[in-house]
């Protein structure tokens, strides 16, 4: 007796889809994408910020709207304990030009 495959067809297709625009996207990065750097004051400011979302406005630069953010948590799973610590500085500024 043959097995029914219509039923996993819609899933095939999903997971074909999925797998062609990863693929397409690794193209891209590698036909596009370039070399970083490690900033090592990047890392050390990345480092001293404090957990949470903090925003504010410096008094000397008008249109200026800068923000930090940091979340660090552990968590263990299949017997292991992980860290996960994300960061980000952020500068928004606003000006006229002439």
């Amino acid at each position: 007796m043959p097995l029914p495959l219509a039923p996993l067809l819609p899933f095939a297709i999903r997971l074909g889809a999925v797998a062609a625009v990863g693929y397409l996207a690794q193209r891209l990065l590698r036909r596009h994408g370039h070399v970083g750097r490690t900033d090592q004051r990047a890392e050390e400011a990345l480092d001293d910020l404090d957990e949470g979302l903090a925003s504010h406005r410096p008094r000397d630069a008008a249109g200026q709207r800068n923000t930090a953010f940091r979340l660090r948590r552990t968590f263990r799973m299949g017997g292991k304990s992980y860290e996960f610590d994300a960061g980000a500085i952020a500068r928004f500024r606003l000006r006229e030009i002439e």
